[in-house]
């Protein structure tokens, strides 16, 4: 089944390709239309709502919508649904790289090294008909940047279980016990349960 996601970023769509190999995935930029969705929510689910919504109204077929980060209760939270734009300047977004350091910065002075990924899918087979998944992975932040795999904050982000960072983990290992991979391994279950009324 072919299937839009309402994200730009490639890698969320190879880490969606790598869990539901049995489906195609495509970014709104893919099928030509324009994607420029501003992230007013105050949840994730209202923002990846807002974006799957945005893209179904343009095709009128059921699309997926994606929102994740990273929250660290010691810092009130922070990032959060702001995680994409943490730090940005004049509304130009740091580098990945660059963005970690701002958060290690910040936490430099501060014992309190817990934090969680948050993921949520919702898929929208109608403008009153949707479907929200919101799934999560427990961790610390690091006291620096380990491993180059992965995307994001996963370099900054130790899960104790795995004894590794998610940028150290195999894609296999990280979709495996990652908020988006537990979150698309249910998503996986809802399309099949669907796949008569999303073709």
């Amino acid at each position: 089944m072919d299937i839009v996601v309402a994200t730009g970023n490639k890698n969320k769509i190879r880490e969606f390709s790598q869990i539901m190999p049995e489906h195609r995935f495509f970014t709104p930029a893919d099928l030509n239309i324009e994607f420029d969705f501003e992230e007013t929510g105050s949840t994730y689910a209202e923002n990846a709502l807002g974006k799957a919504m945005y893209i179904y109204k343009k095709i009128g077929k059921p699309v997926i919508g994606e929102d994740s980060g990273l929250s660290v209760p010691a810092l009130n939270g922070e990032p959060g649904i702001y995680s994409a734009r943490y730090g940005a300047v004049n509304g130009v977004k740091l580098a990945d790289d660059v963005r970690n350091q701002y958060l290690l910065d910040k936490m430099k002075d501060i014992k309190d090294r817990r934090a969680f990924f948050v993921c949520c899918m919702v898929l929208v087979l109608g403008e009153y008909r949707y479907y929200v998944i919101q799934e999560t992975m427990d961790g610390l932040v690091t006291l620096k940047p380990e491993g180059s795999g992965g995307f994001g904050y996963d370099p900054v982000f130790y899960h104790e279980g795995a004894g590794k960072t998610a940028g150290e983990m195999t894609p296999e290992e990280k979709n495996s016990i990652s908020h988006r991979g537990r979150a698309c391994s249910k998503m996986k279950l809802l399309i099949q349960a669907l796949a008569g009324e999303m073709k």
